[in-house]
Order: structure tokens, then C-alpha cells, then sequence
């Protein structure tokens, strides 16, 4: 089982590989300055890129202690294709559209997919009704939930009541913190948070695109966490 780090082990994480990122590149630089060594500048740049492609989850405690499920699809065409995630950019928020499921319902769904082989749809995270979060996409691959951006983003999708599709408190809370962490591990701003309706027009998340205040007062709180990791 993967272990769970706490916020002080997670930032002496980052500040070691911060502190080897910046010895990487001077050592890179002085030598391609001094006109030798090119196999040696070839060999750092590889080993940066292979050993700097991403996790398959977040190993932090997320802000509020919501725990994590880890629950991947199955391989298969429809909505776990296995196509790599080489680089986020971003973090797309969307909602189920079916008031009162739960996240196992809309991950079962996901799952069924590989069997039906109605659509292409799939999302790396689930937020439920009582908060709870389950990861069915490694970050390390795509998934299909948000058109042209499934390229370069991370896809979380969050159940809700009713069909005014109003997050409910937990789930509120467990997106401010899950995109905050994201946010904290991928180098994001909140310039690089956005609706699915911003990708393609779809009215996703309902009550974020019929409510640009309360979806500019999420994007504030999901900074402030981020300043506390």
C-alpha cells in the first residue's frame, strides 16, 4: 500500500528535488558553455526527462484529510485507453449531470464502458456527495473527460444533489483541496483551473457556469489551501 506523506515530509520532498532540479541545470549549462561534453549534456537532459514524467497519484495528505481511493479502471478502449499524460497543464472541474449518485455509481459507470461500448468517457477523479474521492485514472495517463484538453489536464468530476448541480459542503471542500494539491504538485495557478464549459461551451459545472462568482470564489479558496501546502 502507498504510503501516505504528511505536509512537513511532502515539502522537504520538494525542497530536496528542487535543490537537485537546480544542480542539474548549472552542471548543464557550465557544460554545454565549456564546448565539451556533449555526450554528458545528452545524459543529464535523458535522465532528467525519464525520471521527471509524473506520478501515477498525489502521495500528500490533502488539506482537509480526505483519504484518496485509488479504485483504476480496467485497460480498455472506452474510457481507460493507456494514452500517455506527458505533461498537465491544467485542471478541468466537471459535474456528473445525475443528481445523487454517488462517486462508486459514476465510477461503476466508467468501468461498464469497457463492456457496453456506448461512448469514450472517463475522469481521473470522482468527488462524492459526502466528499469522498476515488481515482480511477493514474496521472500518468488521460482521460476522456475533457475534449481537446484531455492531452495536457486532470479531469475531476463531482456529484451533487440535485439539478441545480450546487456541490454539496464535503464535496466543496474535498475539490478545494484535491485541486490545491494538484495545483501544489504540478506547478499550477489559478489561471490553469478550469470548467469543461471553458474547453467547449457545455454548461459544466452547471451551477460554476450559471454562477461566475461562486466559480471565481472557488478558484480563490483552492489558492489559499495551496499557499498553506
Amino acid at each position: 500500500m502507498r504510503k501516505i506523506m504528511t505536509k512537513e515530509e511532502w515539502r522537504r520532498k520538494r525542497r530536496f528535488k528542487r535543490t537537485v532540479i537546480k544542480t542539474l541545470l548549472i552542471l548543464l549549462i557550465v557544460t554545454v558553455l565549456s564546448g565539451s561534453g556533449l555526450l554528458l549534456t545528452n545524459y543529464i537532459v535523458k535522465h532528467f526527462i525519464s525520471n521527471n514524467k509524473g506520478k501515477d497519484t498525489i502521495t500528500m495528505t490533502l488539506s482537509n484529510s480526505e483519504p484518496i481511493k485509488v479504485e483504476y479502471l480496467t485497460p480498455n478502449p472506452y474510457s481507460r485507453p493507456q494514452k500517455s499524460l506527458r505533461r498537465i497543464n491544467g485542471i478541468v472541474v466537471h459535474y456528473t449531470a445525475n443528481p445523487g449518485s454517488t462517486a462508486e455509481n459514476n465510477r461503476n459507470y466508467f468501468q461498464g464502458l469497457a463492456e457496453s461500448q456506448t461512448i469514450y468517457a472517463s475522469s481521473h477523479y470522482i468527488i462524492g456527495i459526502e466528499g469522498e474521492i476515488i481515482q480511477c485514472i493514474p496521472l500518468t495517463e488521460i482521460s476522456y473527460a475533457s475534449n481537446d484538453r484531455n492531452k495536457d489536464t486532470v479531469s475531476i468530476e463531482c456529484c451533487h444533489l440535485d439539478e441545480t448541480g450546487k456541490f454539496s459542503e464535503e464535496t466543496y471542500e474535498s475539490l478545494v483541496s484535491l485541486v490545491a494539491a494538484l495545483c501544489t504538485e504540478f506547478d499550477l495557478d489559478k489561471k490553469d483551473i478550469i470548467r469543461h464549459y471553458d474547453v467547449t461551451g457545455k454548461l459544466c459545472p452547471l451551477y460554476f457556469v450559471e454562477h461566475e462568482d461562486a466559480w471565481e470564489i472557488f478558484k480563490n479558496d483552492a489558492m489559499k489551501e495551496k499557499l498553506e501546502y
